[in-house]
């Protein structure tokens, strides 16, 4: 079973650019997308289904913001949208598929880059979702939470540290929450296989970011310590370029 995970930065923006030629070739049975900022009118369904892909979508009711979605070529057995929190779910940030015995959720975690009031939403969103998952693995213990958390867990994850310590994103907090989020009982599938430095899957579009490789590793596979034993691989796609962001993708056998 391949999963991958992409913050497309604009779905329609990035089938402009050779998403769905990328789709073919790259083949996840399940492909979770953030920032999606569509709603279902404004696509062309059949690019996926065509492809074999059933398309769920959760859309922000602010057009042109946000939204996630999952497309899978296997049949879910359940999907639903949201977190049960009107204020997260007024921006589409979660939606879950269930596959047998696993649950993919595709998650877009708040950016506080904006100020103060966003970084204290998404602090609060963290705390929330912290309790949102805890609750789903009491019913759904093989969980994987697919999604862009705007988050450097360590300073391998990040090209500069130093000059980035009080940038949101690797904040002291938000990399403690990191931290317990795995301790609570996940796998960052990625760092398990992978110990190097310089793999990222964010850059700037500033001042060649992403030519001189000065990324920031945010997007994840979290994997439930249970499916560990499952996890065959777990790879960055950086040329994969739609978007600013670029996918991830795990197998299990």
């Amino acid at each position: 079973m391949k999963i991958a995970t992409y913050n497309v930065n604009g779905l329609r923006s990035a089938i402009s650019k050779g998403f769905l030629d990328w789709l073919t070739a790259a083949n996840p049975d399940v492909i979770c997308l953030q920032e999606i900022k569509s709603e279902a009118s404004q696509l062309n369904l059949d690019d996926f289904k065509s492809r074999g892909y059933e398309p769920y979508l959760f859309s922000a009711q602010k057009k042109g913001y946000s939204g996630v979605a999952i497309l899978t070529k296997i049949k879910a057995d359940f999907v639903s949208v949201g977190m049960n929190h009107p204020e997260y779910d007024c921006e589409g940030r979660n939606i879950r598929a269930d596959f047998g015995d696993i649950t993919v959720l595709s998650t877009y975690f708040p950016s506080g880059t904006t100020g103060d009031i966003r970084q204290d939403f998404k602090m609060k969103f963290l705390a929330d979702f912290q309790k949102y998952a805890d609750e789903l693995r009491k019913e759904r213990p093989n969980l994987i939470i697919c999604g862009d958390y705007n988050i450097c867990h360590r300073a391998i994850d990040i090209h500069n540290p130093v000059s980035n310590a009080k940038s949101s994103g690797f904040l002291p907090e938000e990399r403690e929450w990191m931290e317990q989020f795995l301790n609570s009982g996940y796998t960052d599938s990625f760092r398990h296989l992978n110990k190097e430095p310089k793999h990222y899957t964010w850059w700037s579009f500033r001042a060649g970011s992403r030519e001189k490789n000065l990324g920031w590793r945010i997007d994840y596979v979290c994997i439930a310590n249970e499916l560990e034993a499952r996890l065959k691989h777990a790879f960055i796609l950086p040329e994969a370029k739609h978007s600013d962001h670029c996918p991830m993708m795990i197998e299990l056998a």
